[in-house]
């Protein structure tokens, strides 16, 4: 469908949350509040939510609500996608699930559900972590955008998962630039579009300026395949916008039972070629429905 000149200039607004659960900064769950929240947030194209679950006994606070089921519900003109990194036995013959959930204005071509590595570390608490990538159609095009939750305790994790996203990312740009043949007689094989201009975001449990953030926007090396290519690599949106204005903080707010202080581990990371779109990051530090705050960026 041709786009029309009103739909290039509204652009993209992404919201992006560690949604705990529902659980907010008292302690209770309450789904409903947090889609109020947001929906506060103003017009959204794409919503990326992080630790949302589905059946999942244990949880504080929690009875074992499907929470993706009841947020596509609450949002039944975005198209859902979800993400487990966790998927086990829920102790009655049923499945607990524990993600991401990604949904979507924009029309939604592949997905991808990457698991992350988590090489061992004995020392730390850990659990199985995963990133959900969606190709949207943007007015100017397909958007890849991937959200994701990287380990809290294990340093050692942290860092692996960093590098199989900036893995991720060179692949996909390789890709883009060197599509695999079809196979007529098969349509699982058929092209699908690509494109190497993403969104990442999420709770990356660092903060700015740790060796985590810094080594997610390390240029990528050459291809093999093509050593004369760029390839757009990570950078982080807010200091586009805000300069050398910290980051605001996204946790330690609102009297939540963690942490002792209040600083940024929620970021949007943008590749290099995006960068001309970006048009604002904000956090918003009004809701205390999580223990985390929502973060927005709009492009142009």
């Amino acid at each position: 469908m041709k786009k029309t000149i009103a739909q290039h200039e509204r652009g993209v607004r992404l919201l992006s949350w560690n949604i705990q659960w529902a659980r907010g900064a008292d302690g209770r769950v309450d789904l409903v509040r947090t889609c109020d929240a947001i929906r506060a947030a103003g017009p959204l194209d794409v919503i990326c939510l992080q630790e949302v679950a589905s059946n999942f006994p244990g949880l504080a606070g929690g009875a074992r609500e499907d929470e993706p089921a009841c947020l596509a519900e609450a949002f039944a003109d975005f198209e859902p996608v979800f993400g487990a990194g966790m998927d086990v036995p829920d102790g009655e013959g049923g499945r607990a699930r524990f993600g991401n959930l990604l949904l979507s204005r924009l029309p939604v071509g592949q997905v991808f559900r990457h698991l992350l590595p988590s090489p061992a570390d004995p020392a730390f608490p850990a659990m199985q972590r995963v990133c959900v990538e969606a190709v949207v159609e943007a007015p100017w095009g397909p958007l890849r955008v991937m959200s994701t939750h990287l380990e809290y305790y294990s340093a050692r994790q942290r860092r692996a998962q960093v590098e199989a996203l900036r893995a991720l990312q060179a692949e996909a740009a390789d890709l883009a630039r060197l599509p695999a043949a079809g196979k007529e007689s098969n349509p699982a094989f058929a092209a699908r579009r690509r494109p190497a201009t993403a969104v990442l975001c999420g709770d990356f449990n660092c903060e700015p300026d740790s060796a985590e953030y810094l080594a997610l926007q390390r240029p990528l090396p050459a291809s093999e395949h093509a050593p004369e290519a760029y390839r757009p690599h990570w950078v982080d949106a807010w200091p586009l916008v805000h300069g050398a204005r910290a980051h605001a903080p996204s946790v330690g707010l609102h009297g939540a039972e963690w942490p002792d202080r209040a600083y940024c581990c929620d970021f949007f990371f943008v590749t290099t070629d995006l960068m001309p779109r970006v048009r604002a990051v904000e956090v918003l530090a009004d809701t205390a429905a999580s223990d985390h705050q929502p973060v927005v960026l709009e492009l142009a």
